[in-house]
């Protein structure tokens, strides 16, 4: 099938967050794998009665306010062998408290610590049957728009507090021109390849503080009344591969008759 292709920028930051609801770790390189960036959200915090902690409550999570003022983080080095990735760890995550302390999350000390210091019973869990991304495996944000949004506030807009996996510098691109990419496919470094899903919708989460990020009051309301409260695209793994900082970023569409 022919396709249109459209050079729309580059990768400017790479972001994983190992325990889902923490505070992320960039990376300035990451294998893509069909569930998303390696590591990302594999693990997560799960309340008393089997929900996961997260910022809001939902079906499957429960709030938990103040978790995302921990951090997590993965040692790892990923090794491309023929088509698999490898790595020469475990991938087992650390858990930093705001203190920081560190803790494998496999270890009943880091569920105690979690336990403590918010009064009440968690336990930390690989994912198995049920999912720890919100609505897709991978989602990003382009400069564009958190220029765009800067604007509307009247000062910076931290990218860490949308909790992207991908922020793409599209340089002097339209606001929100993210917003016609909803169906075509990016191609990443010429090896990844993304299929663009609808915007993210956002929630609370994006005003409340994170390590190194401080509380806000405006993102969510300013993207209510300006956007739908919608900011960046979900997206979807079609083809895998390694994605570094720097990668070119190509949108392609199917070529109409």
């Amino acid at each position: 099938m022919p396709y249109e292709e459209t050079p729309v920028g580059q990768v400017q930051a790479l972001y994983r967050y190992p325990v889902k609801s923490t505070a992320g770790q960039a990376v300035r390189a990451s294998a893509v794998t069909g569930t998303g960036l390696q590591h990302d959200r594999r693990w997560a915090v799960y309340t008393e009665d089997g929900g996961i902690a997260s910022g809001k409550r939902t079906r499957r999570f429960r709030p938990v306010p103040g978790l995302m003022q921990w951090s997590s983080v993965v040692e790892d080095n990923n090794i491309l062998e023929g088509n698999n990735f490898l790595d020469d760890n475990s991938g087992v995550p650390l858990l930093l408290s705001p203190e920081g302390h560190r803790y494998r999350v496999d270890d009943l000390a880091a569920a105690q610590a979690l336990s403590t210091a918010f009064g009440r019973e968690l336990t930390l869990r690989p994912e198995t049957g049920v999912g720890h991304h919100d609505e897709t495996p991978l989602h990003l944000v382009t400069t564009s728009s958190l220029t765009a949004l800067e604007g509307l506030a009247g000062g910076a807009v931290d990218d860490r507090r949308f909790r992207a996996n991908i922020v793409i510098d599209t340089g002097s691109r339209p606001a929100f021109c993210e917003d016609d990419w909803v169906g075509a496919e990016l191609v990443l470094g010429g090896e990844v390849v993304l299929r663009l899903g609808e915007g993210m919708p956002r929630c609370v989460m994006i005003d409340q503080a994170q390590a190194g990020v401080p509380a806000g009051t405006k993102a969510l309301k300013l993207l209510g009344s300006s956007h739908s409260a919608e900011f960046g695209l979900q997206a979807h793994v079609v083809r895998t591969g390694m994605l570094r900082v720097g990668d070119a970023v190509v949108l392609r569409r199917s070529r109409t008759a």
